[in-house]
């Protein structure tokens, strides 16, 4: 089955983890074997031989670079002017891997049609670059408004307002309250430039004002449902079908602690909390069962989003095990059309809507 994965934080890896993600996982681990700098060295689960291996043929790929105050717990950058430099440096990282063959921008229909004609031609997927659709993760790093259409111009296609925490524009995951000023004017500048609005991880305040304020295309790139694990990360059926009604996609994410509830990082392993791929496909079946079909999920799967094997489905060992989802989809009496919606369709299709 042919891939689309919504959400993979590459360039984050790359710059930020040191991997040279055109090594394969399994060379990845053994190079970080005995660091500990963070808890899933040596856990990789993603490199570009093994999206080849498991025909994940495109992406959604993120820059992240997040701002934060000197006083705050959670790990960021001090001025907002750092954090652009940051995802700069990260778009010269995806830059360099194109003019290795690596990777291939998608920033329109043309170049979309164009990659899915390569991915489907029946020849070895050995040498084809991994197609990309450039995605900012937060958006502190946005200078000032008019920082957003640098970014469009040099590829960006999709932003999430917020990250963890309050941010400059909205407030994310574990925090609450309103847009300001500057995040509507934000939203309306992501409207001009007819960007995708990534709802993922906005608070539920700034969610539903996002909407409100919002007439543009919309998705949910890697999210999983509240109703199976009571956290603000999730979306609760409200949520869930308030984006159904705009037409969007929510992609299921594979971070266990979004998957199964009670979980205890650093703590809890997926084995002991029984957290497998069968796991996800009851987050990503909830939604279909809201929906009454399977045209608004997909995957967006996170993988290596500062999290390795040790935080994701025990039967997964590295992201070419997407396609063990497949045959659980299969099993749980999905048709054939239904997984070529889930597993790369649903994607295609919003972005040939949305997209000139």
């Amino acid at each position: 089955m042919f891939i689309f994965d919504a959400h993979l934080d590459l360039s984050m890896n790359a710059m930020e983890w040191n991997r040279d993600l055109r090594n394969n996982v399994s060379l990845l681990r053994q190079l970080e074997q005995g660091m500990d700098d963070k808890p899933d060295r040596g856990r990789a689960t993603v490199s570009f031989p093994d999206l080849r291996k498991g025909n994940i043929g495109i992406v959604v790929a993120t820059q992240i670079a997040r701002f934060v105050k000197p006083d705050s717990l959670i790990p960021g950058w001090n001025s907002p002017q750092q954090a652009w430099a940051q995802t700069q440096a990260q778009v010269a990282w995806y830059k360099c891997m194109e003019e290795e063959g690596e990777m291939v921008s998608i920033t329109d229909r043309e170049s979309l049609q164009r990659h899915i004609a390569l991915w489907n031609d029946g020849t070895p997927n050995d040498k084809k670059p991994i197609g990309y659709i450039l995605s900012l993760e937060g958006a502190d790093s946005i200078v000032d408004i008019s920082y957003l259409e640098k970014a469009y111009n040099y590829g960006l296609r999709a932003i999430g307002p917020a990250h963890y925490g309050p941010g400059r524009y909205a407030n994310g995951t574990d925090s609450t309250g309103e847009m300001n000023k500057k995040g509507i004017e934000l939203l309306h500048e992501i409207e001009r430039l007819n960007m995708i609005l990534d709802v993922t991880h906005l608070c539920d305040d700034a969610f539903w004002q996002a909407l409100d304020h919002y007439n543009g295309p919309v998705w949910a790139s890697h999210n999983n449902c509240r109703s199976l694990v009571n956290h603000n990360r999730q979306y609760d059926d409200e949520q869930i079908k308030a984006l159904i009604a705009r037409g969007a996609v929510i992609g299921g994410a594979l971070d266990a602690w979004m998957l199964v509830p009670d979980w205890k990082r650093g703590v809890s392993t997926p084995l002991g909390m029984q957290c497998n791929l069968e796991t996800v496909f009851k987050h990503m079946d909830h939604i279909c069962q809201i929906a009454g079909n399977a045209l608004h999920i997909g995957v967006g799967s996170d993988l290596d989003g500062a999290f390795g094997t040790e935080q994701c489905p025990y039967d997964l060992d590295t992201i070419a095990d997407l396609q063990k989802l497949v045959s659980i989809f299969r099993n749980h009496g999905y048709t054939e059309e239904d997984l070529k919606n889930i597993f790369h369709q649903n994607w295609i299709n919003f972005l040939m809507k949305n997209w000139d």
